[in-house]
């Protein structure tokens, strides 16, 4: 039987090649979808394009797969990065499922002044933009980056990568003058920057501001909790500036 079950394997995938799934994967194909050998579901690897791929067997302890045809060629997102502050585990895990289906390219995680979460697992936001990639039918994963200060992310910004960070004070600082209020955001390669829950520290915004690459804009009239901030925010930009134009 055909199944709309896809899974993400390791690559490079071509036609013929026998795949090896983990336990975890063995054991939700056969204990959780009740799929047996000889049933088909879709696989990816990220970079390589979908494919279909018959399951040899699949059990508690591992399994295997034979791979068909490509269903479906290679589609990586526009190059726009999400650097964000982490807040609570479940907020935190919602951020990276939302920017891997909203096409983030890459996931930075960033510690500010009053970032309430400065550590974080990087492997399970990882395997959180997987099953994302999984359930949203992509064929990218965007990695997720190992978490980093603020004053590091930006003495190491890339010269021709545009910094646009969402400055919460602009939601009710109307006489704001920055070329954010107006100027069209930028396009790719670009970055977005969301700040923690207690927002940007005014030393830290000072930075931004003076930041060569970097562009202040504000998100509407209303101040957004962060995880909300960062779906609006890569929505604008992928409405203006990137592949839902």
């Amino acid at each position: 039987m055909d199944s709309k079950v896809r899974l993400h394997i390791t690559g490079p995938l071509h036609g013929g090649q026998q795949a090896v799934l983990s336990k975890d994967q063995a054991h939700y194909l056969s204990g959780v979808m009740r799929l047996s050998p000889g049933d088909t579901i879709t696989v990816f690897d990220g970079a390589s394009g979908a494919w279909r791929a018959t399951i040899d067997a699949a059990s508690k302890r591992g399994g295997t797969l034979t791979l068909g045809d490509r269903v479906a060629p290679q589609r990586d997102p526009p190059d726009i990065w999400l650097c964000f502050a982490p807040i609570k585990k479940a907020r935190t895990d919602f951020i990276v499922e939302k920017a891997t289906e909203l096409g983030a390219a890459r996931i930075c995680p960033v510690t500010t002044r009053y970032t309430n979460s400065e550590r974080i697992r990087r492997d399970r936001l990882q395997a959180h933009a997987v099953e994302a990639a999984e359930q949203c039918g992509g064929t990218f994963v965007p990695p997720v980056d190992e978490i980093v200060t603020l004053a590091k992310l930006l003495d190491h910004w890339p010269d021709d990568r545009a910094l646009i960070f969402c400055d919460e004070a602009l939601s009710d600082d109307p006489d704001w003058s920055g070329e954010g209020e107006s100027a069209p955001w930028p396009r790719a390669p670009a970055a977005i920057l969301i700040g923690p829950e207690g927002g940007f520290a005014p030393a830290e915004r000072d930075r931004l501001r003076a930041h060569p690459q970097a562009m202040a804009v504000g998100l509407g009239p209303r101040i957004l909790r962060a995880d909300t901030a960062a779906v609006a925010a890569l929505t604008v930009w992928q409405t203006t500036q990137g592949d839902w134009t």
